[in-house]
C-alpha cells in the first residue's frame, strides 16, 4: 500500500467549534496529522506527494458560487471593520428560507452548515489540497495500485455541493469516487467514520453507477442528525444503490463489525471495480467525541473485513481525532486491512 499526504494540508487551523452554547478549541487540527503519519511508519507505509491537478474534478461535485466562497471568503471578511479570526455566520436559511443573498455574512450562512465549518487563512489552500490528495491516490488505483491510503485532513464526506459541515469543505471521497466513475469504473462506497457520510450520500443519491453505504452512530442521537437513516435508500435511478446501517450508540467493536460486514455484503453483491472505503477513527473508545467503544482490536477486524473484498481500493481518511491512540488505531486498521487483501 502506497499512503499521499500533501504538507499544504496544515495551512488550516481552526481556532474554535460551538458546542454546548460556548466556544471551545476544535480538535480538527494539524496535529492529528503527526499522529496518523505516526501510523503509517509503525506499519512500514510509505508517504509520497501528490501530484497537482487541475480543479476540474472538484468542480464536477461542487457549485461554482461555493468554491469561489471557499477560495475568497476570508480575505473578504478580513477586510470588514471589527471582525474576528474566523468566518463564522451567525444566521442560517431554515427550511421556510432558502436564497442566496449578496452579503458575505449571509453567504457564510448560506455555505456553512454549522458552526464547526469556519474559514480561517488557509483554509481553502488546505482544502483543496486535501482534496488533490484523494483525487491523486484515486488516480494511483485506477492505473494498477492495488490499493492507496489518502491522508486528508480537513476531512470530507459532511461537504455537500454547496455547503461545509462538519469540519469538512470538500467532498474528498466523493471527488475521488465521481472521478473513478467518470473513467467507466462501477465504484463502491463504504463510509466507516461514526458520523454518517451525509454530503457523500446527498452527492450519489440518484445515481446508480455509485454505491454508497455507511456504518454510522445512529443520527437521533448523533451528527449530522437530519440524514443518515435507515429508510434512505436513494431516489428516481439512485433507488437502491444507498444503504445506511445506523448503529446504536456507545456500542462495541462486535456491534460495529456486525454493520460493517452486512455492509460489505451489499458491496459484493454490487460487485465494483473500484472501492473507496471512508476511513473515520472516530468510532474508538478513546476518540474525544467518545461516541462508540470500539477498540484496537476492533479496527484491525474492520480493516480485515474490508480488505477481504479484495477489490483496487482508496482509504480516505474522513474524521478521527487527537488522542493517545490515534495513530494505532490507523496502524490497527491498514494491517488488517493489507493482511487480507494479500491472500
Amino acid at each position: 500500500m502506497l499512503a499521499i499526504f500533501d504538507e499544504r494540508q496544515y495551512l488550516h487551523r481552526p481556532l474554535t467549534r460551538l458546542a454546548g452554547g460556548v466556544l471551545r478549541p476544535s480538535p480538527e487540527q494539524p496535529e492529528r496529522i503527526a499522529s496518523l503519519l505516526a501510523g503509517l511508519e509503525a506499519a512500514a507505509i510509505a508517504v509520497q506527494p501528490p501530484r497537482d491537478h487541475s480543479l476540474d474534478a472538484i468542480a464536477a461535485m461542487h457549485d461554482a458560487g461555493y468554491l469561489d466562497f471557499l477560495r475568497t471568503g476570508f480575505e473578504a471578511w478580513r477586510a470588514l471593520p471589527g471582525t474576528g479570526p474566523e468566518l463564522r455566520s451567525s444566521v442560517h436559511p431554515s427550511r421556510h428560507m432558502g436564497r442566496l443573498p449578496n452579503d458575505l455574512l449571509g453567504r457564510a450562512g448560506f455555505y456553512q452548515a454549522d458552526a464547526s465549518c469556519v474559514l480561517v487563512e488557509g483554509t481553502w489552500e488546505a482544502a483543496r489540497a486535501s482534496a488533490n490528495t484523494a483525487l491523486d491516490a484515486m488516480m494511483r488505483v485506477v492505473v494498477g495500485d492495488h490499493a492507496a491510503y489518502a491522508l486528508c485532513r480537513p476531512p470530507g464526506h459532511h461537504a455537500y455541493r454547496d455547503q461545509a459541515g462538519g469540519f469538512c469543505y470538500l467532498n474528498n471521497t466523493a471527488i475521488a469516487a465521481n472521478w473513478a466513475a467518470s473513467q467507466g469504473r462501477r465504484v463502491a462506497v463504504i463510509d466507516v467514520d461514526v458520523h454518517h457520510g451525509n454530503g457523500t450520500q446527498a452527492l450519489f443519491y440518484a445515481r446508480p453507477d455509485v454505491l454508497t453505504v455507511s456504518v454510522h452512530g445512529d443520527p437521533a442521537w448523533l451528527y449530522p442528525y437530519y440524514a443518515g437513516y435507515a429508510d434512505e435508500t436513494g431516489e428516481g435511478p439512485g433507488e437502491g444503490f444507498n444503504l445506511n446501517l445506523p448503529v446504536a450508540l456507545k456500542s462495541g467493536s462486535e456491534a460495529y463489525l456486525a454493520a460493517v460486514a452486512k455492509g460489505c455484503e451489499a458491496v459484493r453483491h454490487f460487485s465494483p471495480d473500484v472501492l473507496v472505503v471512508a476511513l473515520g477513527l472516530d468510532a474508538s473508545r478513546d476518540d474525544p467525541f467518545a461516541c462508540m467503544d470500539v477498540d484496537e482490536a476492533g479496527f484491525r477486524g474492520m480493516g480485515e473485513i474490508l480488505g477481504a473484498l479484495s477489490r483496487p481500493t482508496l482509504i480516505v481518511q474522513e474524521g478521527g481525532y487527537p488522542s493517545p491512540t490515534l495513530g494505532a488505531l490507523l496502524t490497527s486498521f491498514v494491517s488488517g486491512f493489507m493482511a487480507r487483501q494479500r491472500r
